[in-house]
């Protein structure tokens, strides 16, 4: 499989360039040459399959003999070594829970695939490897915990200050060792772009060699179709019909790996695409204008991105086809109030505790569902409830537990760099670093 520059279509790698250099020229997002199908006795008979098998076929064609089978079956099996279990709600409604990771956020999956695949690609290297990344608050945690302590590699996340929750921050800060925390004076989008620089300063990747870890990286975007399958192979076992399904989206990372499963042959009906107050999306899809916006700061910060990267990855799956694309996705914007009626509802209905950013999906859905009767569907769960303990504890009167493994980690001291969203700064940080200081 060959992967090549959204922005420059002359550049065509391989999986494990992509995965190394994270972006092409001009910042460009890498995209494979072609969709493998996916076989379909394999998907109608999914009840046959471990999950540990079904996250090695999803990957296998994407990755060809570039790692070999038992490697690779290895990386599969350690990447769905937790529960993902697909529950129900109510009658119409489901959550794909992606919070038993040790994170306890969806970017588990996504980020244990890539810290293996580096891990492997990168063992004969002699030169220390910096995995740069920006996070809106579960990236860093699951990023952090894949990395931590591997041989070779050092691990530099950048994260928005005061708009990340506790559980978060201590996931990001706290361990130490390897992993080194900027807390940038700024919003996500300026941590996105202060990384995107990084990559394209031609200084810094003299002396570095730089990573990303991001779901701008394939290696961490692809392995994400894995859950969509695992969530179909459960559903198939009480539900006839095909499911709409919805997806909390930030950077669309996330839906945009649902929708390549899609077009692989997941037999989906709809995606929906949840969005706070930052809906680039959602007013893409009413007016046909990509307009990036400043991000604002809302109850689902993971959420809060005013130019989503992956989005351009979802128009180069349409062929830029508005009308198709429109045909597949809807998109519905849920503001904080909403968000909080929303975790207080469905706890009082249901007896189910919802998260900031499932409570949008949640909202979105049953919004699409009530203006076509007669669906039914799933939300991704992506983050544990516990990780945003002052807004889940407003909305339903209750206290959430935190889990024994967190408890270490809350008692640690936070451990960070404070930063200006200037590029200058990161620069100096990553070279000083580099030179030992």
């Amino acid at each position: 499989m060959k992967y090549y520059n959204l922005k420059d279509n002359k550049e065509v790698v391989n999986f494990k360039t992509a995965s190394i250099k994270s972006q092409g020229n001009q910042k460009g997002l890498f995209f494979p040459e072609n969709i493998p199908p996916l076989d379909k006795e394999f998907i109608q008979n999914l009840q046959l399959y471990s999950n540990e098998e079904i996250a090695f076929r999803c990957m296998k064609d994407f990755i060809g003999d570039e790692i070999p089978s038992e490697v690779l079956k290895k990386i599969a099996a350690e990447t769905v070594s937790f529960d993902i279990p697909l529950r129900k709600i109510n009658g119409q409604i489901s959550i794909l829970e992606l919070f038993h990771g040790p994170t306890l956020a969806f970017k588990d999956v996504g980020a244990r695939f890539m810290s293996r695949c580096l891990s492997y690609f990168l063992k004969d290297n002699t030169k220390k490897v910096t995995v740069l990344v920006a996070t809106s608050g579960d990236t860093g945690g699951a990023v952090a915990h894949g990395f931590y302590n591997v041989p070779g590699i050092d691990v530099v996340i950048l994260y928005p200050g005061n708009k990340v929750s506790k559980v978060q921050e201590k996931q990001l800060t706290a361990l130490g060792g390897n992993i080194s925390a900027l807390e940038v004076n700024g919003n996500f989008d300026d941590c996105q772009n202060l990384v995107k620089q990084a990559f394209s300063d031609k200084n810094i990747n003299s002396e570095l060699f730089l990573t990303s870890a991001n779901s701008i990286n394939i290696a961490r975007w692809l392995p994400q179709q894995i859950y969509y399958v695992l969530a179909l192979k459960q559903w198939q076992q009480n539900e006839s019909t095909n499911p709409v399904i919805c997806v909390p989206s930030g950077n669309f990372g996330n839906i945009c790996a649902g929708l390549l499963t899609y077009f692989r042959g997941l037999p989906v009906e709809h995606f929906v695409a949840a969005c706070n107050k930052n809906d680039v999306v959602s007013d893409y899809l009413q007016t046909q204008q990509y307009q990036p916006k400043q991000a604002v700061a809302t109850l689902s910060n993971a959420m809060d991105v005013g130019d989503p990267s992956n989005f351009t990855r979802i128009l180069e799956l349409f062929n830029r086809q508005f009308n198709d694309l429109k045909n597949m996705i809807s998109a519905y914007t849920v503001d904080d109030e909403s968000t909080l009626l929303t975790i207080q509802e469905v706890y009082q209905k249901y007896g189910y505790i919802l998260d900031p950013h499932s409570a949008v999906a949640y909202s979105s859905l049953e919004k699409y569902l009530n203006e076509n009767p007669g669906k039914k569907g799933f939300i991704l769960g992506t983050a544990h409830p516990v990780k945003f303990p002052e807004t889940v504890e407003k909305a339903t009167q209750i206290s959430v537990k935190i889990p024994e493994a967190l408890k270490d980690l809350m008692k640690k001291d936070k451990k960070t760099v404070k930063i200006n969203a200037d590029f200058e700064e990161l620069k100096r940080f990553l070279l000083n670093k580099n030179h030992g200081q």
